[in-house]
């Protein structure tokens, strides 16, 4: 057996020190997420407006028709839109930001597969999932964007197709409630299969709407890999990786019992070799993801579920 395959399973046995419920996500929770809008707009440091829109600035900048400003190149910048000429003559690389075109289509892809079903502080994975995928939900309508979300629940996709009213919102938010609550009680043994979904949103979505896929992408597939080139050459993708602080760092020193699949597995973390495979694992496994990310222009954004959701997404 590899030793860290499949990790996030093995500490199942954890008892999670979860702050509230934490287990789930209810509608009450969801519906809440729309107070952050404010603040996460303030923390993306918005400035694109529109006349079709009066005053209300758009979250999403993009490749709209406006050139709103030149700025210095940062990570996660769409190597396209980068000006070659402000670049030559300043000899350091700059990108151009374009005031976001309006009435535009906003999509979440929320994998809560079994893989989300974990978690050691304040809330599983896949809550988080779900407050983030609500969240961007409040902020698009607030936007005047029309929101579509694909709900995967790692058996099937559930899709919907993006309107701007509160009553859509409001059926989406319950049955994004409904999944967190319904994957607890079902037990999966399936390997996930996020490239559907992502096969999914780009044949349905229009060019130059913009994605937000949040997983914490155990299925990172050369199919996956393909499947997600392909959709940011249509629109403009954001990977929001989700994980737990125990998947970043070891357990603390100690005998620990993990399952999988029915096997069984006695091991001491306290050895310094394994707490540097365990360390390297998931710091190799984020570099190949940025890595990707960074070659075909999908802004990657790292959420960790025992910090404040609102408080690291920087969405811009």
């Amino acid at each position: 057996m590899k030793p860290f395959k499949n990790i996030t399973r093995f500490f199942s046995h954890v008892a999670p020190e979860l702050g509230g419920n934490g287990l789930f996500a209810s509608l009450e929770e969801l519906i809440e997420q729309r107070q952050y809008v404010a603040y996460l707009r303030q923390l993306s440091q918005v400035k694109t407006c529109s006349m079709m829109a009066g005053d209300v600035k758009s979250a999403f900048k993009g490749r709209g028709m406006e050139l709103e400003e030149i700025r210095s190149y940062a990570y996660g910048d769409d190597v396209r839109d980068i000006d070659w000429r402000v670049t030559a003559r300043k000899e350091q690389p700059f990108t151009k930001l374009y005031a976001e075109e309006r009435d535009r289509e906003i999509y979440v892809l929320l994998d809560l597969s079994p893989q989300m079903v974990f978690g050691t502080r304040h809330e599983l994975k896949s809550v988080a999932a779900a407050k983030i995928a609500a969240l961007l939900g409040w902020m698009s309508l607030e936007n005047k964007d029309r929101f579509g979300c694909v709900v995967y629940d790692g058996q099937e996709n559930l899709f919907f197709k993006p309107q701007n009213n509160r009553a859509n919102m409001m059926i989406m938010l319950k049955k994004i409630s409904e999944a967190t609550k319904r994957i607890l009680r079902e037990k999966q043994e399936v390997s996930p299969d996020l490239q559907k979904s992502v096969q999914l949103l780009q044949q349905s979505i229009k060019s130059q709407a913009a994605v937000f896929i949040v997983s914490d992408f155990t299925d990172f597939s050369d199919d996956m890999q393909k499947s997600l080139a392909a959709l940011a050459k249509k629109a403009r993708v954001y990977a929001l990786n989700v994980f737990d602080v125990l998947e970043e760092f070891p357990p603390k020193a100690g005998e620990y019992m993990a399952e999988n699949k029915g096997e069984r597995l006695i091991f001491e973390s306290k050895s310094k070799h394994f707490q540097k495979e365990y360390k390297n694992y998931f710091k190799s496994k984020r570099l190949k993801i940025k890595e990707f990310c960074r070659r075909f222009g999908v802004r990657y954004v790292e959420v960790r579920t025992d910090i404040p959701l609102h408080r690291q997404l920087k969405i811009s």
